[in-house]
Order: structure tokens, then C-alpha cells, then sequence
């Protein structure tokens, strides 16, 4: 008995030829999770991000597919729940910081991650990028940070921008740990060191001084 194999449709195989293109061609695409938003919502998104970022609805199993054919190793993780797509065009923090500030008057939008670079993003480091300054400050920021050698400098300021990103989301991460470790002062014994007098003064003698 001949197996029949089945042949893709023609409009998943365009659907799928069309996001591979766009995962080739955007300097980032920003993965997110858009459930019970309204497509009012939806538009308001679109004209936020700018004519040069593509804000799109996509089928999970064709951008999976279009991911690996634009030699994209993704996580998994990005492919739950309906999913759109930021493709961006122009700069990929100006995108990060349109859905990030969205994202804060209108919490159902997710970011779930994204791809920098070819490098695959996870949703914190995403908001690590939104938070980013110009890639001058940042810079000089993770320099001192990170009190690096001139070599080490060097490298730095050739890196791609997803390891830029990924060093100021290990940074914020080490910041707030060290603060949450951070040892707390009593009220209590902020008010006793306060009231203690620097060094003791003798008390004033009570006894005349002794005739010669």
C-alpha cells in the first residue's frame, strides 16, 4: 500500500516564507503574549512602536517553523499562548521601551522574550534592554560596574547589543540581591549610638588643690 503524503497548503507555506524573511530582515524581533487585549489596543500598540516596527498576530507552529529556517534557535517557552511579533525595523531599544511603557497601562500584554543579534532574549532580559540609556551611557555605566581592565573594556565596546543586555539584567539582578542581603539597622540602636557622647569627660573635682 503507497503512503500518501500530504502536501503543506499553499498559504501556510507563503505564511511561513514571509516570517522567515521577516526574522532575517529586522535588526530584532520581541516575542509577545497579547491574551484578552482588544484590537483597539492592538492599533494603539501599532502606532506606539513607529512605522519601522511591524507589530503581527502569528500561528506558533509557522513562526517555530520560520524561526528555524531563518537559523534561529528559539526557547520553547516562547511559543505558548497566542503570540505577536514586534519585528523592528529601526532601533531595538526604542521597540523594547514602546512595549515595556504599553505593557505598564495595559498589563495583559506579556513580553515573553525575544532574538538580538541571533541571539535568543528571555522576557527579563528584554526589559533590561528597554531600560537601557543610549549605548554611550550604558556603557560607561557597565565600565564602572564592572571595574574592567582596558582589554576588557576593549571587548566591551564591541560587544553585540543582546550581551549588553544581558550584562545590565545580571547587574540589576546582583544590585537588588545585595540589597536584600543587606543587613538592617535598629531604630533602636540608631538612637542609642546618637545619644552616646564621643569620649568620656572627666567629672570637675569636688577637693581644693592641696596647699604646697
Amino acid at each position: 500500500m503507497t503512503e500518501t503524503r500530504t502536501e503543506p497548503r499553499p498559504d501556510k507555506v507563503a505564511a511561513v516564507d514571509e516570517l522567515t524573511a521577516a526574522f532575517r530582515n529586522s535588526t530584532a524581533a520581541l516575542l509577545t503574549e497579547y491574551r484578552g487585549l482588544t484590537m483597539a489596543s492592538l492599533t494603539t500598540l501599532r502606532t506606539t512602536l513607529g512605522a519601522e516596527t511591524t507589530y503581527t498576530v502569528v500561528k506558533n507552529t509557522l513562526t517555530k517553523r520560520a524561526a528555524a529556517d531563518a537559523g534561529l534557535d528559539l526557547d520553547d517557552s516562547l511559543f505558548t499562548g497566542p503570540t505577536a511579533i514586534a519585528f523592528v525595523g529601526g532601533d531595538p531599544v526604542e521597540a523594547a521601551k514602546g512595549i515595556r511603557d504599553f505593557g505598564r497601562t495595559h498589563p495583559l500584554l506579556v513580553i515573553k522574550g525575544g532574538v538580538l543579534d541571533g541571539q535568543f532574549l528571555s522576557g527579563d532580559e528584554v526589559r533590561g534592554l528597554a531600560d537601557l540609556e543610549s549605548r554611550e551611557v550604558l556603557l560607561s555605566s557597565l565600565a564602572g560596574a564592572m571595574l574592567a581592565s582596558l582589554s576588557q573594556l576593549a571587548s566591551l565596546f564591541q560587544a553585540p547589543l543582546s550581551q549588553v543586555a544581558r550584562l545590565t539584567a545580571a547587574l540589576a539582578d546582583q544590585k537588588a540581591t545585595a540589597e536584600a542581603a543587606a543587613p538592617a539597622v535598629p531604630a533602636e540602636a540608631d538612637a542609642t549610638a546618637s545619644a552616646e557622647p564621643a569620649e568620656d569627660t572627666p567629672a570637675p573635682s569636688t577637693h581644693d588643690d592641696p596647699k604646697p
